[in-house]
């Protein structure tokens, strides 16, 4: 069973719907017992860092969340839930993050070509930087789906792809059993749905 966390940050029907596709189980769930029994858990997140990261401390999950990971649990973040694994957020302020992976979150203003819209939203095809069981099933230049307007930085030991957007920016990451897509693998078509499979593959004690 794989568990996806239910914190009231964005809609978690295509998440389910995907993991359902590959028969991965899902249940979307609060409960941090649920949660200790699963094989995986994603964090899904959609807006404001500020508003996530305080409901996930005010339900106590941030630290189940960092108990679990600390104890070998395979935990992936999906686009502003990759975004909260990391030590902290510079979105409209400075915020804490879960300090899951090394590294930080800042806005994409002044770092891309000065003509590229912000929000990033689009298809952009990812560059593999370090060799990753997430990636078992696709190629390096498969496209996924992005839509962010901030970017993890200061984190490359833990970068396992990239993608460009004038520069590249961090798609993806990986530290032991902890990693997270910025990209949406629920909203990336086969490409996505393979990401997804590779993740459900990840026992307990697994290192990406």
């Amino acid at each position: 069973m794989v568990a996806i966390v239910d914190y009231g940050v964005g809609n978690l029907f295509s998440l389910e719907q995907s993991l359902n596709a590959i028969g991965g189980r899902p249940t979307v769930t609060a409960d941090p017992e649920v949660l200790k029994k699963a094989d995986q858990i994603i964090l899904p997140g959609v807006g404001a860092f500020e508003d996530a990261a305080k409901k996930l401390r005010s339900s106590g999950l941030d630290q189940v969340l960092r108990e679990l990971a600390a104890a070998g649990k395979p935990l992936m973040g999906i686009c502003l839930g990759m975004q909260m694994l990391f030590e902290k957020s510079y979105e409209y302020g400075e915020h804490e993050g879960l300090g899951l992976i090394p590294g930080q979150v800042v806005g994409m203003q002044g770092v891309i070509p000065a003509d590229y819209k912000i929000p990033h939203i689009g298809w952009n095809a990812l560059i593999f930087k370090k060799a990753s069981p997430l990636f078992k099933y696709i190629r390096e230049g498969d496209c996924v789906y992005f839509v962010h307007s901030y970017y993890a930085t200061d984190c490359d030991d833990a970068v396992i792809a990239t993608a460009e957007y004038g520069p590249e920016l961090t798609a993806a990451v990986a530290r032991g059993n902890v990693m997270g897509c910025q990209f949406h693998p629920e909203k990336s078509g086969t490409v996505g749905l393979a990401i997804l499979r590779a993740f459900l593959e990840m026992k307990e004690g697994s290192v990406c």
